[in-house]
């Protein structure tokens, strides 16, 4: 006999509201932005040094402005955290590693997959910021109006990625679905770690 939906063991408990539990939801927000951000940091960093050691110094800067830009989101992200006495994801050393990995990674096959790696992560992140913009403006318009700039800037990166080629990439459609699949893993996992 199955065990019914209130014993099952695989069963997924369902957010109940209460005391609390707006708190513990910006929390995860907050955790889970801030790791995205730390993220793009490292990637763009490790493909801008890629590029710039193999004398492409035209796209290490146009990787080093985005960077800058995911900097800036980063920074807000920190206070953000430190101002709601709020905890960044405890994976953030294998976030780096990872970020690092596939920003070399992704730099070494060359400039479309670079882009290509850009247009993965920055479609994953808006529609990830699309997502909590809709669950926070009723109950937080300032944080709503934060991440609504931040998806902004992160769409910029996609379509300048998409003008750059990123589609043209070599394995462009297998390259895209692992990036997106790590993407959202390391955002579903960075929400609770």
């Amino acid at each position: 006999m199955p065990p019914s939906p209130e014993t099952d063991p695989r069963r997924i408990p369902l957010a109940r509201p209460g005391r609390g539990s707006t708190r513990a939801r910006t929390a995860e927000i907050l955790r889970v932005d801030h790791a995205g951000e730390y993220g793009a940091v490292q990637i763009y960093r490790a493909q801008a040094a890629v590029f710039r050691a193999g004398g492409r110094t035209d796209l290490a800067a146009d990787m080093e402005r985005m960077q800058g830009q995911e900097a800036v989101h980063l920074a807000r992200f920190e206070t953000l955290l430190n101002e709601g006495r709020v905890r960044p994801t405890a994976l953030l050393p294998a976030w780096r590693l990872a970020a690092q990995a596939l920003g070399v990674g992704t730099a070494l096959m060359g400039e479309k997959a670079a882009h290509a790696c850009t247009e993965a992560v920055e479609s994953v992140i808006a529609e990830h910021y699309a997502e909590q913009i809709a669950e926070v403006e009723g109950r937080d318009p300032a944080l709503a109006a934060e991440l609504t700039a931040f998806r902004d800037e992160e769409v910029e990166h996609h379509d300048h990625a998409v003008e750059q080629g990123a589609r043209e990439a070599p394995g462009y459609r297998l390259l895209s679905a692992v990036i997106r699949t790590g993407c959202r893993a390391a955002i579903r996992i960075s929400e609770r770690v």
